[in-house]
């Protein structure tokens, strides 16, 4: 299969020359295995923590097994042999002025950021790698946002079934890399895996099938105000539990929550947030949706559209090693910004739509936002599927998906 190159690999090098521990996670199938055996398949041992003979070594003897494995090394899957982090402290601390000692990868944020934050903290940086962005599957990685030094439009315009296609088939490396696959069968088994994995690791989850309908609850909910207490009366269980589930599926990387970007400007504003499923062909799988024809307009067509650009920017910018600082903002009359970028001296206001045909109307929350931040609020943009960048007034420009 063809190595398809990823914008994180930038930033895993420079913490690998400054940090002794560099520690990548990510959702499953992300592809964090395979972009290290790239990058350190001549300079480290790689060892995967899965398999059940290396764990039990791993747990059993955990200093003899530190010892067996000196760095360099890439320990694969960490969150399965927790025991080796105080070993890897001590080795560390007996050597701080080496980087790039140990290179660690897991799947399970809550278990794997507890432990690194109670025992490695000050001695390792840590990364996030998601499917795959639209610049990296065009193979032009590390390009700059619309709204960024340097940004012009110079991708080919790509046709409307393609992108509905590119968004039922997802970001993860092996469906963009692998040619003709069973989407729904891949996708299938990925949820089921994750489901099996993670979630009966993370928490106690009794009624799988209870959990599944909470799946197919939240995604159709997928760029909407979430409820928990709707979706807990829907599929009949306590709210907590809803919170619960929720809170395993965002450490497990299957959400991102956007929450309101609150200023002190006069209004009533809606204090709920939103949620958005990190990957489009997981959303649209769990929904049903399998033509990209039905998908484009169905019911849900502008709900996946924005889901797939709050997700790629989000992705974007974990890809280069920052915390992306999102946030939309909506009034309680209703007047909203699908995306608000601090960026600490400006505010950048997006609004998504899945019309090819912009116009200026399309933008009034911009010139809302605009009017209400002043100076703070930088010129905003409307992403669209359209065919390249117009002025939309003085407030935003129309900017197209396929060139994110």
């Amino acid at each position: 299969m063809k190595y398809i190159q990823r914008s994180i690999e930038k930033v895993l090098k420079k913490a690998a020359r400054e940090f002794p521990v560099v520690v990548l996670t990510g959702p499953r199938q992300a592809g964090k295995t395979t972009v290290l055996k790239h990058l350190y398949e001549k300079s480290h041992r790689y060892i995967s923590l899965e398999l059940p003979d290396v764990r039990a070594a791993a747990s059993d003897d955990p200093r003899g097994f530190i010892e067996m494995y000196p760095p360099p090394v890439v320990f694969d899957e960490v969150q399965h042999a927790p025991d080796l982090l105080p070993y890897i402290k001590e080795r560390v601390d007996a050597d701080r002025n080496t980087a790039g000692q140990y290179i660690l990868t897991g799947s399970q944020n809550i278990l794997l950021a507890q432990n690194i934050t109670e025992t490695l903290a000050g001695r390792s940086a840590v990364l996030r790698l998601f499917p795959m962005t639209y610049h990296e599957q065009a193979g032009v990685p590390g390009h700059p946002l619309p709204w960024e030094k340097g940004k012009r439009s110079d991708r080919k315009k790509v046709p409307l079934n393609t992108l509905w296609r590119n968004i039922l088939l997802g970001g993860y490396p092996e469906l963009v890399a692998g040619g003709k696959r069973d989407l729904p069968l891949w996708h299938g088994s990925y949820i089921q895996t994750y489901l099996e994995r993670d979630v009966r690791t993370l928490r106690q989850v009794g009624d799988l099938t209870q959990f599944q309908m909470f799946l197919r609850a939240l995604a159709a909910r997928s760029a909407q105000l979430l409820n928990l207490t709707e979706i807990a009366r829907d599929i009949g269980v306590a709210v907590n539990t809803v919170k619960s589930w929720l809170s395993v599926l965002e450490a497990s990387y299957q959400v991102i929550i956007l929450r309101p970007y609150f200023e002190n400007i006069g209004k009533r504003l809606v204090k709920s947030p939103k949620v958005y499923f990190t990957d489009t062909g997981t959303l649209c799988y769990i929904v049903g949706l399998k033509d990209p024809e039905h998908a484009r307009k169905g019911p849900m067509g502008g709900a996946i559209m924005e889901t797939a650009v709050v997700s790629d920017i989000y992705r974007t910018l974990m890809h280069r090693g920052e915390t992306p600082q999102m946030y939309f903002w909506r009034t309680s009359s209703g007047t909203e910004v699908d995306v608000v970028i601090d960026e600490g001296n400006r505010l950048i206001p997006i609004e998504i739509k899945s019309s090819a045909t912009p116009n200026r109307n399309m933008a009034k929350g911009i010139e809302t936002f605009r009017e209400d931040f002043g100076e703070k609020a930088s010129k905003g943009y409307l992403i669209c599927p359209c065919d390249a960048p117009l002025p939309l007034g003085p407030d935003a420009s129309s900017w197209p998906i396929y060139d994110l």
